[in-house]
């Protein structure tokens, strides 16, 4: 028996007709159409050892277990060894993909850069990376993402040698290194794969979430980076990133393994092809606000601290890492809970703290004590709403995850791309952030409303036809 929710529609309704009438339990009102859905879910389950039999008035039913019996069955659904590679991969590329951003306060110094070119400077490996993600979402479908895993780090580790040992002495020098840490940032078509293909439906959002925590290694950057430029010089900081990403890899070719589950080989065609479904556009928007939002304020906090608050650039990292570390830690909880309520319903929640946030501090506030809680509660938000989003997408494309993967991903470096470079052109023309942040809040609150709007077709169309999971 296949499960509907790793099959398309018309394999699915194959199976509907298999069913006989012992499975099939007809609720009052309910047609032929319906009674098979459910009895299809019900036998799907139950073969997989989900749900347990219970006795109702004489006739057996089933019923799903509570949520956290499901949550303790999470430890034996996949690969726990994998899941940590995954992990550690995106944690170290994440580290070196957002590495200009710590260093910015540095480097402009360095290189007497204004507004506008920090922030497209920082925002610069952001777009780099959106645009890779969809290449090694390629390369991963075709050839596994534990291999592409392995050649795309050793690119990135030879080029930051590479770039240490001949140096960095001008602006376009920099948007070049940007490009290299692209690559990293492209880790994310190849770790949530890694992780996902292990993971059964109802296991996807605390898998990806999981997974997803790497974007912690943003954390590791603005805690040592702005330190170690002070003590060695930022161009020798470059250099020392290699050092933790060859660790990693090692642990890497050690601990992941492919699924067993054969990916279906695709090309540019299939990606175009899923661009024709409205519901992969829907994704790329809301991934775009949370976690473009995440990035972007993960590259250039450090310098907007340091030019807004005053701020020396070991301390605005440090403000920068507290920050980050809370918007980290909260995409697996996001995941989690989006498990737990429906990923569409924590979005909604999220995306109206998330601009109510950054309204305020668009409005301007007077001091860095009264602007940290604020920041907490955005980068809260944001990082619950990486984890909501990918509890949702595997569930509608459990079957195209490598191409679904590479699209959203992209767009949420598109997202972190436009508020970064936002922020530094707002403060080069008006002379202040406020613009920037204002019009990030107002895209927050479009996403807000636009999840609201959708959210009840999606109940009532692919989340009843495929998945056992909360929408």
């Amino acid at each position: 028996m296949i499960s509907p929710s790793y099959c398309d529609w018309p394999i699915h309704c194959t199976e509907m007709f298999k069913i006989g009438a012992a499975d099939a339990v007809v609720r009052p009102n309910a047609g032929r159409y319906h009674t098979l859905i459910a009895a299809v879910q019900r036998r799907a389950v139950r073969d997989a050892g989900v749900y347990a039999p219970v006795a109702t008035g004489g006739s057996t039913a089933t019923r799903p277990p509570e949520r956290p019996l499901v949550q303790k069955e999470f430890l034996k659904a996949g690969h726990l060894p994998t899941l940590l590679a995954a992990f550690l991969y995106f944690d170290l590329s994440f580290m070196t993909w957002v590495l200009l951003g710590p260093l910015g306060v540095s480097i402009a110094a360095e290189l007497h850069l204004n507004a506008a070119q920090k922030g497209l400077m920082v925002a610069f490996p952001v777009l780099a990376g959106a645009g890779l993600r969809v290449v090694l979402g390629l390369l991963v479908d075709r050839y596994g993402p534990r291999r592409v895993g392995i050649g795309a780090q050793l690119m990135v580790i030879l080029s930051l040698l590479f770039a240490w040992g001949v140096g960095i002495r001008s602006y376009a020098g920099t948007l070049v290194l940007g490009v290299v840490l692209g690559v990293a940032g492209a880790s994310f078509a190849v770790a949530l794969p890694l992780a996902s293909a292990w993971y059964p439906p109802e296991h996807q959002g605390t898998a990806l979430g999981l997974a997803g925590a790497g974007n912690s290694g943003t954390v590791l950057a603005a805690l040592f980076a702005p330190g170690l430029a002070v003590a060695f010089g930022w161009q020798n900081v470059v250099g020392l990133a290699a050092i933790p990403l060859a660790a990693t890899l090692m642990v890497y070719c050690l601990l992941a393994k492919d699924s067993p589950r054969v990916a279906l080989r695709i090309s540019l065609a299939d990606y175009l092809r899923l661009l024709r479904i409205a519901d992969a556009w829907w994704f790329m928007f809301f991934y775009a606000i949370t976690f473009g939002g995440f990035v972007g304020l993960s590259s250039s906090l450090t310098m907007y601290f340091n030019d807004h608050y005053h701020l020396s650039a070991v301390s605005a990292g440090y403000c920068t890492a507290a920050i980050v570390f809370v918007g980290s830690l909260m995409r697996p909880i996001g995941g989690a809970v989006a498990d737990r309520v429906g990923g569409a319903r924590t979005l909604t929640m999220l995306y109206m703290l998330a601009s109510a946030s950054f309204a305020t501090i668009a409005s301007g506030l007077s001091s860095i004590g009264f602007a940290m809680p604020v920041f907490v509660l955005g980068m809260l938000a944001l990082g619950m709403g990486n984890g909501a989003v990918f509890q949702l997408v595997p569930q509608r494309f459990s079957r195209q995850m490598g191409i679904a993967t590479g699209l959203v991903g992209m767009s949420g470096g598109v997202g972190g791309f436009y508020l970064s470079s936002s922020l530094g052109y707002s403060k080069q023309v008006s002379g202040s952030y406020a613009p920037g942040f204002l019009v990030f809040a107002l895209l927050a609150a479009t996403a807000l409303v636009c999840i609201g709007g959708i959210a009840r077709r999606w109940r009532t169309t692919w989340a009843q036809a495929y998945g056992a999971a909360r929408v």
